[in-house]
C-alpha cells in the first residue's frame, strides 16, 4: 500500500498532461532564482546602497552624499522610504540580503496566487503552472531576486491595490498605494485609475500615508535638503546608462533633442488616446479596464520618462494576465513579439557583429515598451472605427463576435427577384437593394477587422 502511494499517477486528461509537466518545471525554476541566483555573486548589486543607507540613518550619519559620476547603483529612495527600510540594518548585510530577496520571492508568489483570483483562473488548472513559470523565467524577476530590488513587493502593492479598488476597499486600496509611494514611486500613475473611477476615498490614505511618513522622516535624516537639491534632480534626469527609456536611449545614442522630444510627444498621444477610449467605453469592464489601464500607464513612464529599465517590467505582469479575458488587447501576435522584447533574459550581443549586437541588446526594450503601447492604441482605434462603421457606438467597441446577438447588425437582406420595374413602399427596388448592400458592406468588414 505505501509503495502504491509513491507510484506516479498516470494522467489521463489534457489538463493532467500538463499539469504534470509544467508544475516540476516551475517549481525547480522558482526554486533556481531564488537559491541560486538570489544567493549568488552578482556584478550589480541593488541591496548594497539601500543596507547602507539604513545603516547610516540608524546611526544619525549622512545618506544622500552619493556620487552620481559614478555608474555603481545608487541610493534614490525619499526619507519616507529610508524610514521604512531602516529596520534591514537591524542584523548584518549578508543576511540581511537574504532575508531581503526571500520577502520579494514571497511577495512575487503572493502576487501569483492573487492574479489567478482576480482572473477566476484555478491552482489546478494548467494555467498555474504555466503562468508561475514564466514569471519566474523573465527577466524580470531573476534581475529583481538577483540584484535584491524591491521590485517584488511593489508588484505586490499593485495587486493589492487592484484587487480592492474592485473591492471599493478605497480607504485600504489607498493605504497599500500610500506605502508603495512613499519607498518608490513607480506606482504614482495608476492613482489616476480611481481618479477617472470617481473613488475618493482612495486619495485620503494614498497621498496621506507617504506625506505623514515624509513629515515623520524629515527631522530624523541628517542631511534632509541634500535629498532635495542632489538625489532628486538626478533621479529625475535621463542617464545615458541602464535605462532603457526613449530619453536614455537617445542620450546613448546621441540623437538630437528635437527628435526625441518628437518621439515621445508621439507616443505620449498615442498613450492618451488609448486611455481616452478605455475611459470612455470600458470604465464599466472594471477588471478589464482597471488592469489595461494600468498597463499602458505603466509602460508609458518607462518609455517615455526619465528612467525605465528592463526589471520595471514585472509590474506589468497584471496587465499581461488580461490575455485570459476574451476582449484583452494583447489577443495577436504583435503584442506578443513586444513583451518578448522586455521580458526574456536572452543577450542579443554578437561576437562577431559586436556593433549590430549591441544595437538590438540596447534597443530591444525600448523598441518593445513602445510597440506594446502601438498594439494597444491600434487594437482599441481599429475597434473604435469599426464601431462607429456599423453604427453601435452606444453599445460599445467590443468586437462584434463578443457581443449578445440582440446588439449584433442585422443580417443583410437578399436581393429581391422582382422586375426592375417594380416598386416597393414607394421605393425602387434596386435603390433599396443598394442600400441594403451599403449597409451590409460595413458590417462584413468591421467583422473581418475584429476578428483579425
Amino acid at each position: 500500500m505505501f509503495l502504491r502511494q509513491l507510484e506516479p499517477r498516470t494522467a489521463r486528461t489534457t489538463t493532467e498532461v500538463l499539469n504534470f509537466a509544467l508544475w516540476p518545471f516551475a517549481v525547480m525554476t522558482v526554486l533556481h532564482q531564488v537559491f541560486i541566483e538570489g544567493t549568488n555573486f552578482n556584478i550589480t548589486d541593488d541591496f548594497a546602497p539601500v543596507y547602507r543607507a539604513s545603516l547610516a540613518f540608524l546611526n544619525r550619519q549622512p545618506i544622500y552624499g552619493e556620487n552620481f559620476d559614478l555608474v555603481d547603483p545608487h541610493y534614490l529612495y525619499p526619507p519616507s522610504g529610508t524610514l521604512l527600510v531602516a529596520p534591514l540594518a537591524v542584523i548584518d548585510p549578508e543576511k540581511s540580503k537574504w532575508l531581503f530577496v526571500a520577502l520579494n520571492a514571497v511577495a512575487i508568489v503572493l502576487a501569483w496566487y492573487l492574479l489567478l483570483k482576480l482572473f477566476k483562473l484555478s491552482v489546478r488548472s494548467y494555467a498555474a503552472p504555466l503562468t508561475l513559470l514564466l514569471m519566474f523565467a523573465s527577466e524580470t524577476v531573476i534581475n529583481t531576486l538577483g540584484f535584491g530590488n524591491v521590485n517584488g513587493c511593489i508588484l505586490l502593492a499593485e495587486v493589492l491595490f487592484i484587487h480592492l479598488l474592485l473591492g471599493r476597499r478605497d480607504l485600504v486600496a489607498g493605504l497599500v498605494m500610500g506605502l508603495s509611494i512613499a519607498v518608490k514611486p513607480t506606482l504614482a500613475p495608476l492613482l489616476l485609475i480611481p481618479l477617472a473611477r470617481r473613488q475618493w476615498r482612495v486619495f485620503i490614505t494614498g497621498l496621506g500615508v507617504p506625506v505623514a511618513l515624509m513629515a515623520i522622516a524629515w527631522p530624523l535624516i541628517k542631511d534632509p535638503m541634500d535629498y532635495l537639491h542632489r538625489t532628486l534632480p538626478y533621479s529625475l534626469k535621463a542617464r545615458d546608462y541602464f535605462n532603457s527609456s526613449i530619453p536614455g536611449s537617445a542620450a546613448y545614442w546621441g540623437l538630437d533633442s528635437w527628435l526625441t522630444w518628437t518621439i515621445r510627444i508621439l507616443l505620449g498621444a498615442v498613450v492618451l488616446v488609448s486611455l481616452w477610449l478605455l475611459y470612455r467605453y470600458y470604465l464599466h469592464d472594471e477588471l478589464f479596464f482597471i488592469c489595461t489601464a494600468a498597463g499602458v500607464l505603466l509602460t508609458a513612464e518607462f518609455v517615455v520618462t526619465a528612467l525605465g529599465q528592463q526589471y520595471y517590467s514585472m509590474l506589468l505582469f497584471p496587465f499581461l494576465m488580461t490575455v485570459a479575458l476574451r476582449n484583452s488587447v494583447l489577443r495577436n501576435w504583435p503584442a506578443w513579439l513586444a513583451i518578448f522584447g522586455f521580458m526574456t533574459y536572452e543577450k542579443w550581443l554578437l561576437d562577431h557583429w559586436q556593433s549590430t549586437g549591441r544595437t538590438l541588446e540596447y534597443l530591444r526594450v525600448t523598441l518593445g515598451w513602445s510597440l506594446l503601447l502601438i498594439v494597444v492604441f491600434c487594437v482599441l482605434g481599429d475597434r473604435y472605427l469599426a464601431a462607429r462603421r456599423d453604427g453601435r457606438l452606444s453599445s460599445g467597441i467590443d468586437p462584434v463576435f463578443l457581443l449578445p446577438d440582440g446588439v449584433k447588425q442585422p443580417e443583410p437582406t437578399a436581393p429581391s427577384t422582382a422586375s426592375p420595374g417594380e416598386h416597393h413602399n414607394g421605393n425602387d427596388i434596386s435603390d433599396t437593394t443598394g442600400e441594403d448592400e451599403n449597409r451590409a458592406e460595413p458590417r462584413t468588414q468591421s467583422q473581418a477587422s475584429a476578428l483579425t
